[in-house]
């Protein structure tokens, strides 16, 4: 496949922070292959299939968890990677690796552990994406982290944009492996971010709908999805209606795919290099400006009927309690924390307070759960061990 000019090259990377020989022994890959080869095989990874997307401690198996996700946001990604000919396996790489920082609970786990570290430093899942990948995962010998490549770091560090203010911990690796994070990123970072917008916009709709959370003329009255149904059912005018509101979440994310090819290849007209994009002063993969407002309409619309419904805040806010219930009993008494984690405490702050919310933040909803049973005798009400 040929390469775009402004497309990251894995034989022009910026490298490691620890170098490395390049084993043959361990098949032939690029630098990026590695990378993502990597962030799969990490403990970290595997644990999202037990973390929150939307839904907390569903009662169902349908639902999507932080693994599927990724894993869909990848499938978008690698398409509009490789109709724009950018390079697929860094794309696929920050498609998976973008919410390995999420604790358990999603966004409610989060606000707990946010405030539980307000005085030292606080908690954002970004921030803990990096930290995770570049301090806290250690299976080589040689450097703890998983020494992935600078264009990757830089990636999961601005794939929303550039960052004026860096907290504490996303500062920490930046501090160690400065990636200029004034800069926009890559166009394959790029690529990533909107493919988790297009991923969780259709997938969280659908979820909803399936849960019902979600009525049908509510989400049909948000226009861009309103539209599309009609044209759906005009093509299929007998079909039942599980099966149009498939073809519906198909046809959004289609459209959605197509619109953001088109925007960027009109944007990258005159790019000649991947640092060129980053200096542009924009984003250079983007919706239209019309599908930009059509998908601003639908989220709104997400967050009032989906994100805030009464039932959804009011189980984020149990689940809030647990991890907060979680850092003040490990505060208060170390001797509940397991062995490695307890012999490795650090004595003083913000050591101590960040090594505790380094190890709830690695948990997974279940396990959160009945670490809160074993220690209080049971978990708030409306959650329950699955």
């Amino acid at each position: 496949m040929s390469r775009a000019p402004f497309a990251s090259d894995p034989d022009q990377s910026r490298g490691r922070q620890h170098g490395e020989a390049r084993g043959a022994e361990r098949g032939p890959r690029t630098e990026y292959q590695r990378d993502r080869d990597r962030i799969i095989h990490s403990i970290a990874f595997r644990r999202l299939r037990g973390k929150t997307q939307v839904f907390i401690a569903p009662e169902g198996d349908h639902y999507r968890t932080r693994l599927t996700h990724s894993l869909e946001v990848a499938q978008i990604g690698r398409v509009i990677a490789r109709a724009l000919n950018l390079d697929e396996d860094l794309t696929e790489a920050l498609c998976l690796g973008h919410d390995i920082g999420h604790p358990p609970f999603g966004h409610a786990g989060e606000r707990a552990l946010d405030e539980a570290a307000a005085r030292h430093g606080g908690f954002d899942h970004n921030g803990h994406t990096l930290r995770t990948l570049a301090h806290l995962e250690c299976t080589y010998i040689g450097f703890r982290g998983l020494n992935l490549t600078w264009d990757t770091l830089e990636g999961l560090a601005k794939h929303n944009g550039p960052v004026s203010s860096p907290r504490w911990a996303l500062r920490e690796v930046d501090d160690a492996y400065p990636l200029e994070l004034h800069t926009h990123p890559s166009l394959e970072a790029q690529v990533a971010a909107i493919s988790d917008d297009i991923a969780y916009d259709n997938h969280d709709m659908d979820d909803g709908l399936r849960a019902g959370y979600l009525q049908l003329d509510s989400v049909l009255a948000i226009p861009l999805t309103g539209t599309l149904f009609r044209e759906v059912e005009r093509r299929h005018p007998r079909a039942p209606m599980e099966r149009l509101l498939r073809e519906l979440i198909r046809t959004q994310i289609g459209v959605m795919v197509q619109d953001v090819i088109a925007e960027t290849r009109r944007r990258c007209e005159n790019l000649g290099s991947a640092d060129e994009v980053r200096s542009a002063g924009r984003a250079s993969c983007a919706f239209s400006p019309a599908l930009e407002e059509d998908e601003r309409r639908l989220k709104r619309a997400m967050y009032e009927l989906l994100y805030y419904h009464p039932e959804q805040v009011a189980t984020a806010e149990r689940a809030r309690e647990v991890v907060a219930r979680l850092f003040a009993a490990y505060s208060q008494d170390a001797a509940l924390l397991p062995d490695a984690w307890r012999h490795t405490l650090p004595g003083e702050e913000p050591g101590r307070t960040r090594h505790i919310v380094d190890f709830i933040a690695g948990m997974t909803d279940r396990y959160a759960m009945d670490r809160c049973a074993a220690i209080y005798g049971r978990v708030p009400g409306g959650l329950r061990l699955v």
